[in-house]
């Protein structure tokens, strides 16, 4: 283990050359005569001498229990946060019930660094890291890509939420939808402890919602080395926002076997998903100047809209240690999916909010299939312990789908009424028999190292990965190959991560990211277009504080990509120049004394936009990407009353630019979150009681202009949730 993986054992016995055996040593016996209290040993910090190199294997949680002390960082597995020059936070399980999180933007309202929009056309959740996207389809579980749901997803398999800061080319390889220069996220699955659990949730959400989360594990076997864990979840009925209906299912599975050299999981989900009349993002049109945001209840989204997904997928993971310093490892996944859907968007044509509704019919079939596979070694030259990891990844993804667009009907987007259902204007390929419209397939080879010097408190990160991207789009109707194209980059890795002290480290990078080029979306006049594929270069230095119950972090970064530029219905879909963020991250976690818990932090962007066409939006910020992001949320428990929790977090977005010329600004936006909750001994179970309050004000405001399109944030949205344990 690392020099910081393991802290403040009571006791340890050495169980054999190189081996350590962790004990905690039981109190000490009260003096009969003196009749003084029990005396417990004081704390060591002890390091073993031989590390078996285990990635299953969660890190612990913070104090505080909100964020874990380490997290996955791509190939090189679970890390403790001190030891690895990246930034990343991890989102525990316990945060996620606490806050009544239903989805994984629920999680990520607590991280400065992201935003939330929708995407293009339909409802998926779309997070925006260091200012640049990430689509649901570029979210991996435990480290694989692909294997994701499609537009929204929920927690109720999850462990973790771990976000990475940064471009991560190397670390994790290049996303399947072109995506996640700025950061990705990675989602831990479930597994049964060593202790049995049930737990049992029933939810309310306003104005109608009703649902509920069954989650079971247990361990078996002589050495417990058997685990299963269910989870089953869903919920129904109408959302905050008038008139639209949210319906889900979640089933999941996780078996796994921990042996004494070999660990096995499997991983089995199904959700499906049903929107109805979910509120749409809005075009701009013509107009100069954001018009004030409609009523944050308000749903100008058409009756005849919906959407339907079904998501199955299964992943298997297994890895041997050959030697207590050499283990391979390999994982794959495969994925289903199904959508079908109807969707909906105003334009506007006047600050009025008169506006033209447009209709888009598209269903739409993908099959991915993703491995990974390599070996990993730990030893030591010359008084250097290595950390050398080499394997290889592989993702296809094939998509099928139809489309029709419809004609346009008129609406007020403050005074929405009921739009008809426009008649159909042009569509392409078969709604019965969906035909091939891409494939992708993205391999890569890899290899790294990490040397670890001076007693370990210095780590260099070296490596590299030669990726190949190819990406073909077929016509829907001849079926022949449009679009092809096939290229290789190589994407290295430089990383230093210093432990100053026991509490300080220091860290720099310089990382790249690769991604295929954009695709011109249906709507413009090349539809279909693929761009070549591009690296990105990112640069970051920060620091890292630990103080055992208190956390702290800066990054200080740079990275640029080219821009996509999609004027609207009908007209060309253009790369013209480069994104360049430059930024600054503040963040804060753990307990600031005991009850008291802090989360959160402050995020500086200035994404300037360089070598475009003519120079002539050179200088200017590239639009969606406010200059401020802010997140602080508190946690304190009452200390007159045992057991109750009250939560108070504020969410602050500056302004940001619509287009790239800076002529039009969306305002900024505050928003308060509040919460509390209360858990009491009933018959020897917990009973907890838990309220959370998103937007207590009820603002009505734009959150986002990226995409080229206003996104609406949610109305005053209030949870309750009884849960209990057996």
């Amino acid at each position: 283990m690392s020099n910081t993986a393991i802290r403040h054992f009571k006791a340890f016995l050495f169980a054999s050359v190189g081996m350590v055996a962790l004990a905690t040593a039981p109190a000490l016996a009260a003096d009969p005569v003196k009749d003084e209290e029990a005396t417990e040993l004081p704390d060591l910090v002890i390091k073993g001498e031989a590390d078996k190199v285990e990635d299953n294997k969660l890190a612990p949680a913070y104090a505080g229990g909100q964020v874990a002390r380490g997290s996955r960082v791509g190939v090189l597995g679970n890390q403790d946060i001190m030891d690895v020059p990246f930034s990343s936070t991890s989102y525990t399980e316990e945060l996620i019930r606490n806050q009544n999180a239903t989805t994984l933007s629920d999680v990520i309202a607590n991280d400065p660094s992201v935003r939330m929009g929708f995407g293009f056309g339909n409802f998926s959740e779309q997070f925006i890291i260091r200012g640049f996207p990430l689509y649901a389809e570029d979210i991996s579980i435990d480290g694989l890509y692909g294997v994701t749901p499609r537009q929204v997803i929920y927690l109720d398999m999850y462990e973790r939420v771990e976000v990475l800061k940064g471009a991560s080319a190397f670390l994790n390889g290049a996303a399947p939808s072109g995506t996640g220069i700025g950061g990705g996220i990675n989602l831990v699955p479930k597994r049964a402890g060593d202790e049995a659990l049930t737990r049992v949730s029933g939810i309310y959400s306003m104005n109608g919602q009703l649902g509920g989360h069954v989650d079971s594990g247990m361990r078996f076997g002589a050495n417990k080395e058997w685990g299963i864990r269910l989870n089953v979840g869903g919920n129904d009925g109408e959302t905050s926002i008038d008139d639209e209906k949210r319906w889900y299912a979640l089933g999941a599975a996780a078996i796994d076997y921990r042996g004494e050299n070999t660990r096995v999981a499997v991983d089995l989900y199904s959700q499906k998903t049903k929107i109805e009349k979910g509120r749409p993002v809005v075009y701009l049109g013509g107009l100069t100047s954001v018009p004030d945001a409609p009523d944050a209840d308000t749903n100008y989204g058409a009756d005849w809209s919906y959407s339907t997904l079904r998501d199955t997928s299964a992943i298997l993971s297994v890895e041997h240690d050959l030697t207590a310093n050499l283990m391979v490892y390999a994982k794959a996944g495969y994925r289903e999916m199904r959508e079908d859907g109807v969707y909906g968007s105003p334009t506007l044509n006047n600050a009025n909010g008169d506006a033209d509704m447009s209709r888009l019919n598209v269903p739409r079939e993908d099959k991915n299939i993703s491995a990974t596979g390599g070996i990993r070694a730990k030893f030591v030259t010359g008084g250097v312990n290595h950390a050398l990891n080499l394997g290889a990844s592989t993702l296809t993804t094939e998509n099928r789908n139809s489309y029709e667009f419809g004609f346009t009907s008129p609406t007020n987007i403050y005074n929405p009424g009921n739009p008809a259902y426009p008649a159909t204007w042009f569509g392409g390929g078969s709604f019965s028999d969906l035909p091939l419209v891409s494939r992708v397939k993205t391999s890569s080879v890899y290899l790294s190292d990490t040397a670890n010097f001076l007693s370990d408190r210095v780590h260099l990160t070296l490596g590299l990965r030669s990726q190949k991207l190819h990406v073909q789009n077929f016509d829907r109707t001849t079926f022949i190959n449009t679009d092809d194209y096939d290229e290789s980059a190589v994407t290295p890795v430089v990383g230093v991560a210093v432990n100053v002290t026991e509490e300080v480290s220091l860290y720099a990078n310089r990382i790249e990211g690769l991604a295929q080029g954009p695709t011109a979306p249906g709507t413009a006049a090349n539809a279909g277009q693929i761009f070549a594929p591009y690296k990105s270069v990112q640069y970051e230095v920060g620091g890292k504080v630990d103080l055992g119950t208190l956390g702290f972090g800066v990054a200080v970064f740079q990275t640029a990509q080219p821009i996509g530029i999609d004027s609207g219905i009908g007209t060309l879909f253009t790369v013209d120049g480069e994104q360049e963020n430059t930024g600054i991250e503040l963040t804060a976690f753990g307990e600031i004394t005991e009850g008291l818990r802090v989360l959160g932090g402050v995020t500086y962007i200035d994404a300037e936009q360089t070598k475009t066409s003519s120079g002539t939006n050179d200088g200017k910020t590239a639009p969606g990407v406010p200059e401020y992001q802010a997140n602080i949320s508190t946690e304190y428990d009452l200390p007159f009353l045992k057991g109750s929790t009250v939560l108070a977090r504020v969410v602050y977005t500056s302004e940001q630019y619509f287009d790239v010329a800076n002529m039009i600004e969306l305002p900024s936006w505050t928003r308060l979150d509040l919460g509390a909750r209360y858990t009491l001994d009933a018959g020897g179970r917990p009973l907890t009681f838990n309220l959370t309050a998103e937007n207590v004000t009820n603002e009505g405001y734009w959150s986002s202009a990226a995409g080229g399109y206003l996104t609406q944030g949610k109305p005053l949205t209030a949870k309750f949730s009884v849960s209990t344990e057996f």
